[in-house]
């Protein structure tokens, strides 16, 4: 397995750039960063970890900015979301931004997509939270559209638009991977129709991952890669193995330069200590 970290990225907390070299010199394969464009005042959407809403998630940076000062800071360094809110997200920026990091990276994004919770944020988009499945299809299809054709065009029910240019196009081919996530079976099928790889949660049972591998292969997605996301320190390493999880991110709490350090030495000794 790889192994990474997802996190929140922002002003209070470490760098991107200084937290991507200390990924990388610690042998981690990942950074997967979350996004929330902002956060309603008024908000009647429960956090599914109850009580209020952490700090984090009022001062988020933009993931794809932050990416690109890890970027330009590594070599090796997958760079990822985990997850970006496409629902809610113009598809021409999104497609630019996805393709110009990919481009300058030298092809190490991965893209993390899912359909989101916080319905007001939604709605301060003019996103109908009932509709944003459909709408996230439809945008990840018109994604794909636009990266790997010179003139491209989408004609669907939420998004309709005649032929385009755009470039860049990817570096990787024919697209960065798209990642799903969710255990629904909205996100599942929207996996087998959509995704390169699965983003679950680390709370996702073994046996459901061992199902959903195996249902994958029925259905001839064999293909599809699974990242665990928000694997805690004293994670059962061994049991996701025998899941068939190829990659394994930890939840990085945000936090200064220092701290973040501190972690990161007990992450890359709880891993050592586990696969060797």
């Amino acid at each position: 397995m790889k192994f990474g970290v997802n996190t929140f990225v922002t002003d209070e907390s470490i760098r991107p750039d200084t937290l991507g070299r200390a990924l990388e010199e610690r042998g981690f394969e990942t950074l997967l960063v979350t996004e929330h464009s902002h956060i309603p005042v008024k908000r009647e959407t429960p956090w599914s970890g109850g009580g209020e809403l952490p700090r984090e998630y009022y001062r988020t940076y933009d993931p794809f900015v932050a990416l690109a000062l890890a970027s330009a800071a590594t070599t090796t360094l997958t760079l990822g979301t985990a997850v970006a809110l496409l629902a809610q997200r113009d598809v021409f920026q999104t497609a630019k931004e996805v393709a110009t990091l990919d481009v300058l990276s030298g092809g190490r994004v991965l893209f993390g997509v899912g359909a989101g919770w916080n319905r007001e944020e939604m709605r301060n988009h003019g996103v109908d939270p009932h509709r944003r499945g459909p709408l996230l299809n439809e945008k990840i299809a018109a994604l794909k559209a636009i990266w790997t054709s010179e003139e491209a065009e989408f004609h669907g029910e939420h998004l309709d638009f005649a032929p385009v240019c755009s470039w860049p196009k990817p570096a990787q081919r024919p697209h960065p991977p798209i990642a799903i996530g969710g255990e629904s079976k909205a996100a599942l099928d929207r996996l087998a129709r959509y995704g390169d790889e699965w983003l679950p949660r680390a709370k996702t049972p073994p046996a459901e991952l061992r199902r959903v591998a195996s249902w994958l292969a029925d259905t001839g997605r064999a293909d599809v890669r699974i990242t665990l996301c928000g694997a805690a320190l004293d994670s059962d390493l061994a049991a996701y193995a025998e899941s068939e999880v190829d990659r394994v991110t930890f939840t990085l709490p945000p936090q200064p330069e220092r701290e973040t350090v501190q972690y990161l030495d007990k992450l890359a000794d709880h891993i050592e200590r586990q696969t060797r």
